[in-house]
């Protein structure tokens, strides 16, 4: 007999039972007051997890050595908000700058995500409530105040706030995986995250027929619901019939394959499954223990007797050694399924979406329990846990959908993870709401990663076609690489080279150990400047352009597309050792930052070198203000621009130049000198470097960016 699902007060309840916003049905104002309550409920949630940690000791706790400590992320989801919306422009004030900056960087374990905790001063808990108070006021002030059309779409204003609200909801999910891994000790129970309480013995799992069909998958930009930009385009598949097991995996299932020594065979493991495997000296799920003679399961913040009818929880390596092991076994050929195959079993489900149901029809959208339950506990067509529960597997790495674009408020959210090492998850979790818990979501993680994820296998004759995505094809990027690592055009030299030797050429006998390439785009600069100082530290605002930098100095190497005509593109590698620039990757670093809002600790520099970034910024006289304080007296700040104002970039009272003044030309020159003034001095006459920018194998911009030298004043 199972249980029913717990009572709560009214307003606990109101938080269990919050759907993602239809957004092209409603008046306006009914509309705005709808997006105020999700983001209240939303907000409220968020601080109810926080309330199982048991003191404020233990925000500061590294639950993951590859995770900042739990204050990041209690701060995290509160400065995104302010973030996008001085990035959309919806607001022109900052709370607190060094919070917005401190909590914006560090959740994926990307290779720029920077977890040396001595660069960190971590405030207060009572700080960061107090930080977080203010957002919230500032952001119903904005939900308030904000135009409101209908439809909202992803190019309405009100898309920031969503964004801010289903960012927040993502971070529900992660955090409690985090908080999953603290000491019990640490942490203490709360009435709304009651977990399930029906456990018994696993049921018999079977391979069960799915029909092949057509699969059509991609949002259109007239959605009716929020969606995240690898959610849109267009995607279609012929799908071939396949098997796949009734029910996701159990732990009884899975305690096979410990029990035959699964974890202790390398036949079974990827090359990177068995490193993994050997690194964590892994001999069962991450989440199981066993004490005298009996397993148990941890769950968020409580350890039960093991319910070996839940499902297992396990990262992709491990699901994937389940299946080669279990495929010797059977004598079947198994793997996780694609996409493709999950949505063929979703649409023979036929489930509604969410927010359609009027009651959640798997354990999801946190409905149910705050846990996983019975794997047998929710059928459909036959199948268990079409969704919800754990997530699931897939065998696909993420990639976009044909038509893919990048929103302009949130231009990394998927392209870092475009990099073959994140796979697909499908069908939610347990405390997957909002975005989320919908048909059309589309997460990947790391396959190393522990989420509440498990997984179904499946049997089919079809193979398994991984897109390649050993070259980079995002065209903007694609179009640095090139313009950075590509041939010259016209003559013209190569632009970062030229720059860095030029301002070299009258470096004189200044001290070269520190310099930051600011806005280094791919990196070029960034090397270059390497082969002068002692170490350099390339930022950019984009995480996009900061993984070719990246990818160069841990591998020597990028690989990218270069389009010359129509949908032709030719394919090109590049080789640091190709600019004799090899022996400079030990010499640098790469983040992502915010040239508005830079951590404390990019300070102490003896040059600086802002190329084309002047006239990119959101607020450039900020960054011209406090930009003096990074660099030491007696450095160098060097500047290169074409001065290409755009309103699209930075709101036009906010130029530095570029206009008349008192009905005379005011040139950004002009302006420069105006900002740099008080604290540095011109130290040689403006001069332009040249430089061509390559589209297609017939168009090409050549443009010139005017380079200032201005040395920090010593007294």
């Amino acid at each position: 007999m199972h249980s029913a699902a717990r009572t709560y007060s009214p307003e606990m309840q109101h938080l269990k039972t919050t759907r993602t916003l239809i957004l092209n049905s409603g008046e306006p104002e009914a509309k705005r007051d709808e997006i105020r309550r999700y983001f209240h409920a939303t907000w409220d949630l968020d601080e109810r997890l926080f309330d199982t940690l048991a003191d404020d000791a233990v925000f500061t706790m590294r639950a993951d050595p590859l995770r900042h400590p739990l204050i990041f992320y209690y701060g995290h989801t509160a400065a995104f908000y302010i973030n996008k919306l001085v990035l959309a422009g919806i607001i022109t004030e900052r709370i607190n700058p060094r919070f917005e900056s401190m909590f914006a960087v560090g959740v994926d374990e990307m290779s720029w995500d920077d977890l040396n905790e001595a660069h960190y001063d971590w405030p207060s808990v009572a700080e960061a409530q107090d930080f977080r108070a203010r957002v919230r006021h500032v952001v119903d002030a904005v939900i308030t105040a904000l135009p409101l059309a209908m439809p909202i779409t992803w190019s309405s204003p009100a898309w920031a706030i969503l964004m801010g609200i289903e960012h927040a909801r993502i971070h529900l999910e992660t955090s409690s995986v985090l908080i999953r891994q603290l000491p019990l000790d640490r942490l203490q129970p709360h009435p709304l995250w009651e977990i399930c309480r029906d456990r018994g013995e696993a049921p018999v799992n079977e391979l069960r027929p799915v029909p092949g069909g057509p699969l059509r998958l991609g949002k259109e930009r007239n959605h009716p619901l929020y969606g995240w930009d690898n959610e849109f385009g267009l995607f279609e598949e012929e799908v071939a019939g396949f098997k796949t097991s009734r029910y996701l995996v159990s732990n009884g299932e899975y305690l096979a394959f410990v029990d035959d020594h699964g974890y202790q065979e390398r036949r079974w493991w990827t090359e990177e499954g068995w490193n993994w495997r050997q690194y964590r000296q892994a001999e069962h799920p991450i989440f199981w223990s066993r004490e005298d003679g009996r397993w148990h399961l941890r769950t968020m913040v409580e350890k039960i007797e093991m319910p070996w009818n839940w499902p297992a929880e396990v990262n992709y390596l491990e699901a994937k050694a389940f299946c080669n092991w279990l495929s010797d076994k059977m004598g079947k050929k198994l793997r996780l399924p694609t996409e493709a195959e999950y949505y063929r079993l979703h649409q023979l489900a036929g489930l509604p979406d969410q927010p359609y149901w009027d009651k959640a029809p798997g354990n999801i959208n946190l409905e149910w329990w705050a846990s996983s339950c019975p794997v047998d506990r929710f059928e459909s067509a036959g199948f268990g846990d079409v969704i919800g529960n754990v997530w699931q597997w897939s065998e696909m790495p993420i990639s976009g959908f044909p038509g893919f674009e990048v929103h302009p408020y949130y231009d990394d959210f998927s392209t870092p993870t475009f990099d073959g090492r994140h796979n697909l998850i499908k069908g939610g979790s347990w405390i997957s709401t909002g975005n989320l818990a919908t048909r059309d979501s589309r997460y990947a993680f790391r396959r190393h990663f522990f989420q509440h994820a498990g997984f179904r296998y499946v049997e089919s004759a079809a193979a398994v076609v991984i897109p390649s995505i050993a070259y980079e094809t995002d065209d903007q990027v694609s179009q640095y690489c090139e313009f950075h690592y590509g041939d010259e055009n016209f003559g013209v030299p190569q632009f970062s080279k030229a720059a860095v030797d030029q301002v070299m050429a009258m470096y004189g006998d200044r001290p070269r150990r520190r310099a930051l390439d600011l806005g280094c785009a791919t990196g070029r600069a960034t090397f270059e400047l390497a082969r002068h100082f002692d170490q350099v530290t390339g930022l950019d605002f984009s995480a996009r352009f900061i993984r070719i930098g990246t990818r160069l100095k841990e591998e020597g190497f990028v690989q990218y597309t270069r389009l010359e005509e129509g949908e032709i593109v030719s394919y090109h590698e590049k080789h640091l050792d190709q600019f004799g620039l090899e022996a400079t990757r030990g010499k640098v670093e790469f983040f992502q930052a915010d040239a508005c809002n830079l951590l404390a600790r990019y300070t102490g520099y003896d040059l600086v070198l802002a190329a084309n970034l002047i006239d990119r910024l959101y607020d450039p006289a900020k960054f011209l203000r406090e930009i003096p304080a990074r660099i030491n007296p007696g450095g160098l700040l060097v500047l290169l621009s074409p001065y290409t104002w755009l309103p699209e970039f930075t709101d036009r009272e906010r130029w530095i130049g570029g206009f008349r003044r008192d009905g005379e030309p005011f040139f950004t020159i002009d302006g420069l000198k105006e900002q740099l003034a008080p604290q540095f001095t011109l130290v040689a006459a403006p001069c332009d470097i040249p430089f061509v920018l390559r589209e297609t194998r017939r168009k090409f911009q050549h443009s010139f960016a005017e380079m200032t030298i201005w040395e920090r004043n010593r007294a």
